[in-house]
């Protein structure tokens, strides 16, 4: 009996076992001195962050710049641009442990503002930031502009990077909704819920100093918050206390330091 067709079929068998189970090679980067520098000067949230904070913050920014790819369209990627797109990846989940953004490839990087056919050089252009889906699943877009922009003294309590990022927290368990579920527990999310339509109906009789923004839908309210929150956080403890709590709980981050 010729048994060597079945052995051939088991090697097969194997090697298809190996590539499938393996884990990934880890790829993470490693932070340059320049980087560290670009940090302190233009990430105001690490620079308030205490010492052991900072390494874990540099830690999951190593991780992330490591495993995903930031290309520029019609733009080039500078050093800054490199930190800031990692810095806005990294404040919302540096209360998280072992997270990783597993709904994303790649982050393109558009000169300026564009429109819903990723056009940026004509036409009506007015989106900063998008979450892919679709044929661009596992992708966002991000304006160079507004994404140095919100790192700036004169953005408030704007950031377009940790808006989009906040996004892609949201979606992680399958719906863009407002109800991050992977890290609100079952009988917590009515409450957020609750709130959260309580704090659309301020806004929108002008009661609240929210960006009107946030009553697009959920997913836009919670994204629109928690630019406040982690850009902001001394004066939404102060004038939202309730809704920062929540945030905190979410993010599982309340004072810094």
């Amino acid at each position: 009996m010729n048994l060597y067709p079945y052995f051939i079929l088991l090697v097969f068998f194997v090697l298809a076992l190996y590539f499938i189970f393996r884990k990934k090679r880890s790829a993470t980067a490693v932070l340059t001195l320049e980087d560290i520098k670009l940090l302190q000067n233009h990430v105001e949230f690490y620079v308030e962050l205490d010492r052991d904070k900072k390494a874990v913050f540099e830690e999951k920014l190593a991780h992330f710049l490591g495993h995903i790819k930031i290309e520029g369209v019609g733009t080039e990627v500078s050093p800054l641009d490199r930190i800031l797109v990692g810095a806005s990846a990294v404040i919302p989940i540096l209360g998280f442990k072992d997270w990783e953004y597993r709904n994303l490839g790649t982050v393109l990087l558009y000169p300026d503002t564009f429109n819903k056919d990723f056009q940026f050089a004509e036409g009506d252009r007015h989106i900063m930031g998008m979450v892919g889906d679709g044929y661009m699943n596992g992708q966002m877009i991000l304006s160079q502009s507004a994404l140095r922009h919100g790192f700036s003294k004169s953005a408030g309590a704007e950031n377009t990077g940790i808006h989009e990022f906040v996004h892609l927290i949201d979606k992680s368990d399958g719906a863009t909704d407002g109800v991050p579920q992977y890290f609100i527990k079952h009988g917590y999310a009515i409450p957020w819920l609750k709130m959260m339509h309580q704090e659309i109906r301020k806004i929108e009789d002008n009661q609240s100093d929210i960006n009107p923004y946030a009553t697009t839908n959920e997913a836009e309210f919670f994204a629109v918050v928690s630019e406040y929150f982690f850009e902001n956080p001394e004066r939404m403890k102060d004038r939202h206390p309730a809704l920062y709590e929540s945030l905190s709980k979410i993010f599982g981050q309340g004072t810094r330091g």
